[in-house]
């Protein structure tokens, strides 16, 4: 009988190790990470054994099968020694190469990845996680976090604006040392003096009303002990004792999560607690989904004041439909959500079908622009007017370099003959139609944030619906449109903002803050412009709360509806915004304003400025 049982027990241990390796749920086949080696909470360095494991899973996969990783609940700390190595050029971030890279998943189909709530902790500067050239996957249920965040953050201990001088004390994690009269804080791998900080109040954790960006001076410091510094040339009056600051730099070196050439990929229940770039950045990818996504502290008693370098998700150059739902965005240094494509520049045209065209920004190049039979069309930079008529890609090749990866002029043919006003010398930009997605935007909360609250800028549909925008600082919902400087297209043609509620915008003055709903394409030279840049824009049955007066603003718009809303006046801050107007329209037509429900009544003749 004891045989039997030992038999049993053998035979029960064999078939679990066997259904971790080859078979799971519905015949997936399923990698428990523990398998090779790797265990939560040790502290030591997860990367070489992840990325070993992953080789080897790439190499035993069979193709066209179904396939799960699982790491097990725990803390996993990755460092960037010994992690995966790669060269990626990740559009809207600084390109440092190579990149040290945690969880590297690259040409897997049918691949769901489960972090069974596991904690990631990242050290130095690292990608934590990136998925390229993949179809079909899944990546669900872990947090992304650094050790040691690259923003720095502080107290007020006391403040005297008329000597110009302040006391901070650093939060317990920094580490910082004084290095003649400069303070630099560091971690493992880094050191920088940051230029900048944003104030937030201690107890709302929401922004410092009317301090945007606050410029510091750290070169005349002094160690005071006790983690205390005083700073000499501050004359910052807003900065009272416990406001909390964090101070930062402008570099954004990766994303916490870097999705490119992927198709139908869903990210389901994953927290970037911190990333010194985007929490997420996608390009080239067609068909994403974003359920219970967040960028987010953690939770109420998380000590830190600031998630991300920069956008809480990113998308750019992608297609098919783009689904973010269920997300908790907030006290990111930048956009909840910016969905873009990129303009080329027309740097020379060799004959009547070919063009030398260009990457102008110097945060996005390297990376695939077009493919052979894509549609385009093209744009004067400066009036931001569409040619007529539409082209396709005959064959697209890096001109500068023998790959595209790095790369920052091409070589484009078309198919038919080009306008004749395609040079250099019109200021001619491309954009690529067939790279632009559809997007639901819906049931998230965006809050406490820096600059914006969500951009849009896509020819095709768009519906933002059912969000919360609580208090992010500067303009809630932008659609913007830029050839000249971030090179970012395109015009909106089909949008439409409705059952949203919009709580204190505009507390801050950041880059293209007219209104709590901004629709501001850069145009340079409005005064010549002929045609319209957006058009097809519905803002319905939303409801606003703010303390100061601008609601909307609009340029260069053909079809403009703003009706059933209500909007609530608040007395939360003093109003300071240099807008006066409830509505203002600069070159707008078929515009249509109407059964709006305003607090303390509404009149056209003053609350609306049409020029």
């Amino acid at each position: 009988m004891k045989k039997q049982a030992t038999f049993l027990g053998l035979l029960a241990c064999c078939l679990l190790q066997f259904a971790s390796c080859t078979g799971g749920p519905a015949g997936k086949t399923v990698y428990n990470l523990s398998d090779y080696g790797i265990r939560p909470d040790t502290r030591e360095n997860m990367s070489p054994l992840i990325e070993k494991a992953l080789q080897t899973i790439r190499k035993e996969h069979p193709e066209g099968k179904e396939l799960t990783i699982v790491l097990p609940a725990g803390r996993y700390d990755f460092y960037p020694d010994q992690a995966a190595s790669r060269t990626y050029f990740v559009s809207n971030h600084d390109q440092p190469n190579p990149k040290a890279v945690g969880l590297a998943l690259e040409d897997m189909d049918g691949v769901t990845f489960d972090g069974q709530n596991a904690e990631l902790v990242f050290h130095g500067r690292m990608l934590p996680l990136s998925l390229l050239r993949s179809k079909d996957c899944t990546l669900k249920n872990f947090s992304i976090d650094f050790e040691q965040p690259h923003i720095t953050q502080a107290s007020v201990i006391a403040n005297d604006p008329q000597a110009g001088q302040i006391t901070l004390e650093l939060a317990p994690w920094v580490q910082y040392e004084i290095s003649g009269d400069s303070l630099f804080v560091k971690g493992e791998g880094w050191r920088h003096c940051p230029p900048i900080c944003i104030a937030f109040e201690p107890e709302t954790r929401r922004l410092v009303y009317n301090s945007s960006d606050v410029r510091m001076v750290l070169s005349k410091v002094k160690d005071l002990g006790n983690r205390r510094i005083l700073a000499e040339g501050w004359k910052n009056p807003q900065l009272v004792p416990g406001t909390v600051l964090a101070m930062r730099t402008w570099y954004r070196p990766a994303p916490g999560i870097f999705l490119s050439h992927n198709t139908n990929t869903t990210l389901k229940n994953i927290q970037v607690h911190y990333a010194e770039g985007m929490g997420v950045l996608a390009q080239v990818c067609n068909n994403i989904q974003l359920d219970s996504f967040s960028v987010c502290l953690k939770g109420k008693d998380d000590p830190r004041y600031f998630t991300t370098q920069a956008d809480a998700t990113h998308f750019s150059n992608c297609k098919g439909l783009i689904r973010s739902e269920n997300g908790l965005y907030e006290n990111m240094m930048d956009d909840a959500i910016n969905v873009h494509g990129v303009y080329l520049k027309v740097r020379q045209r060799l004959d009547d079908k070919t063009v030398l065209a260009s990457f102008e920004h110097a945060q996005a190049y390297g990376f695939d622009w077009g493919f052979a039979g894509d549609t385009v069309q093209f744009i004067r930079s400066k009036t931001m007017e569409l040619l007529d008529g539409t082209n396709q890609i005959a064959s697209i090749r890096p001109e500068d370099q023998d790959s595209v990866c790095g790369a920052k002029v091409f070589r484009i043919a078309f198919a038919q003959a080009l306008p004749a006003e395609v040079t250099p010398e019109a200021s001619i930009g491309i954009e690529n139609l067939t790279w632009t997605p559809e997007v639901i935007f819906a049931h998230n909360t965006i809050r406490h944030n820096r600059a914006r609250g969500s951009l849009f800028s896509t020819p095709k549909k768009t519906v933002v619906e059912e969000n919360l925008f609580d208090y992010t600082s500067g303009t809630a919902i932008l659609l913007c449109g830029d050839c000249n400087g971030w090179y970012e297209t395109g015009a909106c043609r089909d949008i439409l903002i409705r059952h949203n509620r919009f709580i204190n915008a505009l507390t801050n003055m950041f880059q293209f803050t007219n209104a709590v709903i901004s629709i501001y394409p850069e145009i340079p030279d409005l005064e010549h412009q002929q045609k319209y840049f957006h058009s097809g824009i519905v803002i319905e049955d939303n409801e606003f709360d703010t303390f100061d007066t601008p609601i909307l603003y609009a340029k260069s718009v053909d079809g403009l509806v703003f009706r059933h809303n209500t909007i609530h006046q608040n007395q939360a801050y003093p109003p300071f915004h240099w807008n006066k107007h409830r509505i203002m329209l600069e070159r707008v037509t078929n515009a249509t304003i109407e059964d709006n429900q305003f607090e303390g009544g509404f009149d056209p003749a003053n609350d609306v400025l049409q020029q």
